[in-house]
């Protein structure tokens, strides 16, 4: 493609992916920008990450929180499956598995957004006819060819109408999420807002009530009918610094999701025990186990 003289010899334009490929509402919460196969079952996927975000970088803007590493990874499965495995863009994606590493050293907020790459290794791609039903995949993210994070995904996806099945007539329009309850102090869990603190005080330590916020422009990027996994990661995370306010999280977080978190009912996130590198979290609903989650820790 011939550029015009305009933008002759000026550095390539970049504008994200659509954003219904990575089943975001707001552009801005949109982290991709290209894709390409590499080889069998192999591809690259290039992303910007802002220099202040919201949620995603640390209040005095020096550094980018790993979960900003864990949805560009997501997005990227994400995006990979519609593009390249066509998925249809109405099906819906069910996280079984995720877990993440990333190196603290590497996500700094320098003085232009960064600018990493996604190398993604699908396996055990599963099928349901000639659509997938499900895969596996292993994601490296680089950055100036430095590689910053390594993570699993596994993942199923199911139709529009197979999963109106599954949740039972419930919507975002139908269901409608328990009241707010006042959160702990923000600066206790890291965060400079209290509308980003996701855990409520109960008479236990090691206990606490997931505040469901359905208006979070994050986490809630769009109606959802059940709990987002980037909340419950969210959660355990502020969990893991609570329970050790002494030490932080390293951004290792290795996660199984058991079923949906519903949002009319309670969740419960407890700590149930942990060693000098890592606390292990669960989230309860009712007598149901929803997630369980091992964080990483080390001290600061």
């Amino acid at each position: 493609m011939t550029r015009s003289r305009q933008f002759a010899g000026a550095p390539s334009l970049t504008a994200t992916v659509p954003r219904q490929l990575v089943h975001r509402a707001a552009v801005a919460e949109t982290f991709l920008t290209d894709w390409r196969r590499t080889g069998d079952d192999r591809f690259t996927v290039s992303a910007q990450w802002p220099r202040a975000h919201g949620l995603h970088v640390s209040p005095d803007w020096t550094a980018y929180d790993p979960l900003l590493v864990v949805e560009t990874i997501r997005q990227a499965g994400t995006l990979i499956s519609h593009t390249e495995y066509d998925v249809p863009l109405d099906q819906q994606f069910v996280l079984q598995e995720f877990q993440v590493d990333t190196e603290a050293d590497g996500l700094g907020v320098g003085p232009l957004p960064a600018e990493p790459e996604v190398e993604l290794v699908f396996t055990d791609v599963q099928y349901r006819g000639r659509r997938p039903a499900g895969a596996r995949y292993a994601a490296y993210v680089l950055r100036d060819g430095k590689r910053v994070a390594t993570a699993d995904v596994a993942f199923t996806c199911v139709s529009g109408p197979v999963y109106r099945r599954l949740r039972g007539g419930r919507t975002a329009e139908t269901v409608t999420a328990v009241p707010v309850p006042d959160g702990v102090p923000a600066e206790a869990v890291g965060r400079a807002l209290p509308t980003d603190v996701v855990l409520a005080p109960t008479d236990r330590t090691d206990r606490w009530q997931l505040r469901v916020h359905t208006a979070h422009p994050v986490f809630f990027d769009h109606p959802l009918d059940h709990v987002p996994g980037m909340l419950l990661l969210e959660s355990a995370r502020q969990a893991a610094r609570l329970s050790l306010p002494a030490e932080h999280p390293t951004g290792a977080y290795h996660a199984v999701f058991h079923r949906y978190g519903e949002l009319d009912a309670p969740i419960w996130i407890e700590v149930r025990g942990g060693s000098a590198t890592e606390v292990q979290v669960i989230g309860l609903q009712g007598e149901s186990t929803v997630f369980e989650c091992r964080v990483g820790t080390a001290l600061p």
